[in-house]
């Protein structure tokens, strides 16, 4: 007992060392040095009920405070003493270490009340110190829940998707802190949303997420403000769980440092750099230096690989694409080798990313959203292949997306069907509720109103009903905004432009359409490899996703004029096409309220890109409203979860279980 007794002793002095430093650190950095205090947090008005969990093992990491102020000042935040050892708290102290090094050890639980995750020690705290000072991972404790009322706070959001989450594993130490994540977990790992966990489960979850948190930390020598589930959830869009299995530490640590990038962005608020205009090709070039052409070789060749998630013969947004990769092999010709992956009909387009692998690809270009998990799996997996898939805003550091700014080109749409218009009502039908497209919808309507201020928009959307265009036609309205965004010249019939005029014999005028020309950003992007300037962009970004979202100064966007419009019209879209491309005019920088009444711009502000990128909102000249996820044929469920409006708030599909 003697040798106990000394040990302890020695135990208690070493332990007040990492207290009082401990504490001190916690000053110089602003930080609060001792543990919280639970009735100074907490308003018993807010909490609505009490549970008694009985006694359990609780993390030893959150146990952060004490339920009242009288040991406050005995223990640093990390509930190590800072008590001297002539104290009569430091001789208490020793004699329970003493205990906990005999074969008597310490078995009585501690009690303590649990608060949004975290616990609070009512009585045992020195028991805790003691547990925490050998490493322990776990405490034995009797533990009471308050609950607090739901509100639209995010912690207490998160907190109730927590309580789910718990009530079906029983897993306190797996903590999220953005709403949703919780969820995100339980569909990767291939369960149901009510699925109960089975003890085995547990036991096989525990074990890897116990391995995966013991290399994540010892890799997070940047301490990235970002906890053990979030940075697994990451890891989880790469890998399955059951591949954790059969790796030895090294190579856990290699696939955690595969996505490490992606885990970095997770403390950025915002996330995603937008590059909204091509630099100049010059300034690029004087940016880079001779220095940096010397030590970085440029490539004199490359294989560019274009997956597609369906047949450029069966789908025109893929053959849009496809006519970009004709052009960029006619202006590269022989410094490029292009291969086509599309899947045959009734194939999944999953494995196309890796053919372009085993065939060489040092570019791949994935044209739709869709494949945004192929590109992020071997983007990590094959770190030098450059791959950009076409989406917008992505919050992957490993990939770049790309996109464009369709609402410049729906300005002059709208424009030309307000000038065009003779009642004042426009109808107007909408693809999908994602990013990007209220942004459209908007910018026609200002349009509309600039050259007919009495015009309302009248809004339907493809994805909740059959035939809108032919609603239209039923209720008399004259000129329609349908399907856009072709190919230029590639028009082959009225429906395939995107602004259109019925007239009163039923036969149909063609106006406007935005088109697309794609291969002036594949172009532009692939140059940018072959001459060293591709890595300015990740420069400028910082640490940063880079999305492109290029506008109609870069030429990959434009609006085809039909042979039809009045020269007055065509004029005046002539001249708002010159004020786009210089800048001069911008759709959203004018007065601007919305449907509610709610004031988005006086007429002053320069909207910045990310808010007209994330608009959820509609112009108070637009009838109609955005649908929610429920009302969506199913066709719509697929996109919507990856760039809706509200993607965050959508359970995500079920993946693959892994075990």
């Amino acid at each position: 007992m003697y040798m106990n007794r000394s040990e302890a002793y020695q135990q208690y002095v070493r332990s007040l060392k990492l207290g009082q430093k401990y504490c001190r650190s916690c000053m110089i950095n602003g930080n609060y040095p001792y543990i919280r205090v639970l009735d100074e947090l907490l308003d018993e008005s807010t909490i609505i009920g009490r549970m008694d969990l009985g006694v359990m093992d609780i993390p030893s990491e959150q146990i952060v405070g004490t339920k009242n102020a009288e040991r406050r000042l005995a223990f640093a935040a990390n509930y190590m003493p800072l008590l001297s050892v002539e104290t009569e708290f430091a001789a208490k102290w020793i004699s329970l270490c003493s205990a906990h090094l005999s074969d008597e050890g310490i078995h009585d639980p501690i009690s303590c009340y649990e608060y949004m995750g975290e616990f609070y020690v009512q009585e045992g705290h020195k028991r805790v110190s003691v547990m925490r000072s050998y490493g322990a991972p776990s405490v034995s404790a009797r533990v009471v829940r308050l609950i607090p009322a739901y509100s639209d706070d995010v912690r207490v959001r998160v907190y109730y998707e927590f309580l789910n989450f718990y009530n079906l594993s029983k897993l306190y130490s797996v903590r999220f802190r953005r709403p949703g994540d919780y969820a995100k977990l339980t569909e990767a790992l291939g369960y149901e949303s009510d699925h109960s966990w089975t003890e085995a489960e547990r036991q096989s979850f525990a074990a890897c997420y116990t391995r995966f948190r013991e290399v994540f930390r010892k890799l997070n020598r940047e301490k990235l403000a970002v906890t053990e589930a979030e940075a697994l959830l990451v890891w989880l869009r790469v890998y399955k769980l059951s591949d954790m299995k059969p790796m030895d530490a090294a190579e856990l640590t290699k696939s955690i440092e595969s996505v490490w990038a992606e885990i970095r962005l997770l403390q950025e608020a915002h996330p995603i750099a937008v590059e909204t205009d091509p630099p100049e090709p010059e300034e690029e070039a004087a940016r880079r230096g001779l220095l940096s052409r010397i030590m970085e070789p440029l490539p004199d060749h490359l294989n560019v690989a274009f997956v597609h998630a369906f047949r450029p013969e069966s789908s025109q947004w893929t053959g849009t694409h496809d006519l970009g990769r004709q052009y960029l092999e006619s202006q590269l010709g022989d410094q490029i080798n292009v291969r086509m992956y599309a899947p045959e009909s009734g194939q999944d387009a999953s494995g196309l990313m890796e053919r372009a692998v085993a065939d060489g690809a040092d570019v791949i270009f994935a044209t739709a959203p869709p494949l945004i998990g192929q590109c992020l799996k071997t983007a990590a997996l094959h770190p030098d292949i450059h791959v950009l898939n076409c989406s917008l805003s992505m919050p992957y550091a490993s990939i770049r997306t790309y996109y464009c700014r369709t609402y410049e080109a729906k300005f002059i749409t709208g424009a030309i069907a307000g000038a065009m218009c003779g009642s004042g009502r426009i109808g107007y039908v909408a693809n999908y509720p994602i990013l990007g497209v209220p942004a459209s919808i908007n910018a026609f309507a200002l349009g509309a109103r600039m050259t007919n201020p009495g015009a309302r928009i009248a809004l339907r959307w493809s994805c909740v009903e059959d035939s809108p265009a032919e609603d239209f036609a039923r209720e008399g309205v004259s000129v329609i905004s349908n399907r856009d965004a072709i190919a230029a010249g590639q028009a082959s019939y009225v429906w395939d432009w995107g602004t259109y005029q019925r007239l009163p014999d039923g036969s149909l005028i063609p106006l406007a359409s935005p088109c697309w020309d794609w291969g002036k950003f594949y172009e532009r992007v692939v140059r940018s490899i072959m001459d060293g300037t591709w890595g300015l962009s990740a420069e400028r970004a910082g640490e940063r996703a880079v999305n492109y979202w290029w506008g109609m100064r870069s030429g990959v966007i434009d609006v085809q004029l039909s042979d039809s419009l009045p020269a007055g019209v065509r004029q005046l879209a002539g001249i708002l096409k010159k004020g786009l491309r210089s800048g001069f005019v911008d759709p959203f920088h004018c007065a601007i309220r919305d449907q509610q009444g709610r004031e988005h711009n006086d007429g002053s502000l320069w909207l910045r890109p990310y808010d007209v990128m994330n608009m959820d909102w509609l112009c108070d000249n637009v009838d109609g409203r955005i649908p929610t996820y429920d009302e969506l044929l199913p066709m719509s469920h697929a996109l919507v979860r990856q760039l809706g409006l509200y993607r965050d708030e959508i359970p995500p599909a079920k993946e693959e279980k892994a075990e």
